[in-house]
């Protein structure tokens, strides 16, 4: 990957079925390689924070600060020009804080939907 064009890294589940679907889908969409995907549950992966919280939520950093959440999501949307509007959108407060409600209720079912989902 050219270094001066990644803008965006992205730590992620790769114990998580529905994770990794999710990041090989945004892998195809990052033509460019502006995303440096971190898989957090393999042994050896560079973690800023503790794994325990970069597993319990997404993260990532975007031009040097780490968000979680639905920031984190909006931080690599951006990175992919198809979907760089919507990303665009969640600089809106308010947008930004219905995607959170969103994803924090996508975190309940989570447990749930995992278990629908096999390799």
């Amino acid at each position: 990957m050219n270094a001066t064009a990644q803008t965006v890294t992205v730590w992620f589940d790769g114990a998580c079925p529905l994770c990794r679907r999710e990041i090989a889908f945004m892998r195809r969409l990052d033509r460019r390689g502006r995303i440096d995907f971190v898989d957090v549950a393999s042994e050896g992966s560079a973690c800023p924070l503790d794994r325990t919280e970069l597993l319990a939520r997404f993260h990532a950093r975007e031009n040097g600060r780490i968000v979680d959440g639905a920031e984190a999501f909006a931080a690599m949307w951006r990175a992919i020009p198809i979907l760089r509007p919507l990303g665009l959108i969640a600089r809106f407060p308010p947008a930004l804080w219905l995607m959170e409600r969103m994803y924090r209720m996508f975190l309940r079912i989570r447990p749930r939907l995992q278990s629908l989902v096999s390799d």
